[in-house]
């Protein structure tokens, strides 16, 4: 049921849960997130009304990443299409419980008990795995259990439309036909140099087109803009680490790591007692010592049933199966080393790490080599932002506080409310550029976090209002345009005319691409060619069918000679009608969303 979710619902939570659940709260508690984000609730989004706030936004790039489908280096040109991606759910649910979809306690209950990621190793929900894997992937019961009924309301309303969709058995057959039909024919493209005279622009035509279409060249509002950025990430690109921390923070890293590990085991109670138990296994430990293997020691002494004959192999632990006397010398141990003897509620046992569940130190190297960096430059960065904080709040400029904490002044072309490239595209960057205090008081802006390692000051060096240009100012665009659109329409009129040629029998000197037995999914013809010969009735009495489509600008000839029938086929009728009926439901979700997008009061 979750992979469902994942699969059909837009909501990064659920697309991401399966993923997030196995990294441990260790290197990704969610109070840890919350600390590097900061507590504030600053909003980067307003969807009719309710709020997408920054902490929700980097709580959802946050799991992305965690959940291995994004690489973090793509951390920050991901940030506009998750917000974006929240604002489309948002629109959903609303609309979902709008229209009065309702979902139980109980309903709901029973898809979470019947999640296998929720379930032991007896295929049973267990509330203690329940409650640490959400807890990992940064859940509480009830955010989890909020989260999945928006989703759940959400896929009900899709269904909704999906199944609203069916296709007669007349139309099954008909789309089968023609989805095994495969045609031959020839084009030609025709060229500028096929026109008898160069098109003619006259100044007429420029002020005609630019009076009419004079909106296209107006210029929103627009900023150039000043700015500061302190990166951690770059601070730490500065720091030297140490091969031996590397190999600490490794070996730190293989202590709490899953592991295959072997045991051991005697009993004692009726036939021993603990002391005759424990003698037993000093003998093994002798043994050890003199070199004998310890598997041939498990065949030889364990009096665990399912694991001699295997060496005493326990497969892959983690934490918490065994309980604490066992994790306790398990996960001190390095691969190869043997514990001293432990006790445990089955008896008494000598256990071996045989492999650790992790990558080799070369594998992890960057990785740690990262995370050491940026740990050792945090309390330096924190100060810095603290500084900015304090500098840009009673400076009248931005050079200033540049200079005073050794950062570059950095300068944008002119932007509008939409936004620039780079970092001025992220959230919450240009609303804080055209706010008041910063657009019209022209003070610096309040510190924006970007993410947990950037933060940016930024003000406002000059400022233009919204205006239609003259024509002067863009007089070669609007040439430029006119000329495409005049040369355009005489290929047509050229093209009807060798059309018309074609069908009374004349004789052209074309050069024709020549195509055999195409289908419709021919992969080496322009899509828009493909799609023009398939439309054109069939040949009668051996007479090719001649046509012309414009393609991505150009104009092209189409003749087309053949038309060979497919042959019926009941799993091909299956496929085209359901086909058919997916590619409705989806143009019916899609038109939904759209509306909904075009009469939703966003502000972001």
């Amino acid at each position: 049921m979750l992979q469902s979710i994942r699969d059909r619902s837009r909501s990064w939570g659920a697309k991401i849960i399966v993923g997030a659940v196995v990294v441990t709260m260790a290197l990704f508690g969610v109070e840890s997130l919350v600390g590097l984000f900061g507590g504030g609730g600053d909003e980067v989004a307003k969807v009719n009304g309710q709020s997408i706030t920054r902490q929700e936004l980097e709580m959802e790039v946050q799991r992305a990443i965690r959940s291995g489908q994004v690489p973090p280096e793509q951390e920050r040109a991901l940030r506009g299409q998750i917000l974006d991606e929240m604002i489309g759910e948002r629109l959903l649910a609303s609309f979902a419980s709008d229209g009065g979809l309702h979902l139980s306690d109980e309903q709901l209950d029973q898809v979470i008990v019947t999640l296998p990621e929720f379930h032991n190793q007896n295929g049973r929900f267990d509330a203690d795995l329940f409650r640490n894997r959400l807890a990992s992937a940064g859940y509480s019961p009830a955010s989890f259990r909020a989260a999945l009924r928006v989703d759940l309301k959400r896929q009900q309303l899709q269904q909704g439309l999906a199944f609203s969709e069916f296709t007669l058995p007349g139309e099954r057959e008909t789309l089968a036909n023609l989805q095994g039909q495969s045609r031959s024919f020839r084009y030609h493209v025709l060229h500028a140099d096929d026109l008898p005279l160069a098109v003619d622009v006259s100044e007429e035509d420029l002020q005609r087109y630019y009076d009419a279409n004079a909106e296209r060249y107006r210029r929103p509002e627009q900023v150039r803009l000043e700015y500061v950025i302190i990166d951690r990430q770059e601070m730490a690109a500065q720091v030297d680490v140490s091969d031996e921390a590397i190999r600490q923070a490794w070996e730190a890293r293989g202590q709490d790591a899953d592991r295959r590990v072997s045991h051991i085991m005697v009993g004692f109670g009726a036939e021993r007692d603990r002391e005759q138990a424990a003698a037993r296994l000093e003998e093994v430990r002798q043994r050890l010592a003199q070199g004998d293997a310890f598997a041939d020691l498990a065949l030889e002494y364990s009096e665990d049933p399912s694991t001699a004959e295997q060496g005493g192999d326990l497969g892959v632990i983690s934490r918490g199966f065994f309980g604490d006397a066992f994790d306790e010398a398990a996960f001190s141990l390095r691969p190869g080393q043997v514990s001293g003897i432990v006790e445990s509620s089955g008896g008494l046992h000598l256990i071996q790490v045989t492999d650790l569940d992790q990558p080799p130190l070369e594998e992890m190297r960057d990785e740690l080599q990262r995370d050491l960096a940026l740990g050792e430059v945090t309390s330096a960065f924190h100060q810095r932002v603290q500084a900015l904080i304090d500098e840009s709040f009673a400076a009248d400029d931005l050079q200033s506080v540049a200079d005073s904490l050794g950062l570059s002044l950095r300068e944008s072309d002119w932007v509008s409310r939409e936004g620039g490239q780079g970092v001025l595209s992220e959230p919450g960057v240009m609303s804080e550029a055209f706010s008041e205090d910063v657009l019209r008081e022209g003070f610096n802006s309040e510190v924006i976090e970007l993410d947990e390692d950037r933060r940016m000051v930024l003000r406002v060096a000059e400022h233009r209002e919204a205006m239609v240009q003259p024509l002067d100012e863009v007089r070669d665009r609007v040439l430029a345009e006119v000329t495409r659109r005049k040369q355009h329409e005489a290929l047509l009129e050229v093209a009807r005319e060798r059309v018309e040629q074609l069908r009374a029998g004349e004789s052209l000197d074309l050069t024709w691409q020549q195509v055999s037995g195409a289908t419709r999914q021919q992969s080496d013809v322009p899509r828009p060619v493909l799609q023009a010969a398939f439309r054109l009735p069939q040949p009668q009495a051996g007479q090719p069918v001649f046509g012309h489509v414009s393609e991505n600008g150009r104009v092209v000839l189409i003749a087309l000679d053949q038309v060979q029938e497919g042959e019926s086929d009941p799993q091909v009728e299956e496929f085209v009608a359901r086909m058919a009926e997916q590619l409705r439901a989806q143009s019916a979700v899609q038109a939904l969303q759209q509306h909904l997008r075009e009469t939703a009061d966003i502000h972001r």
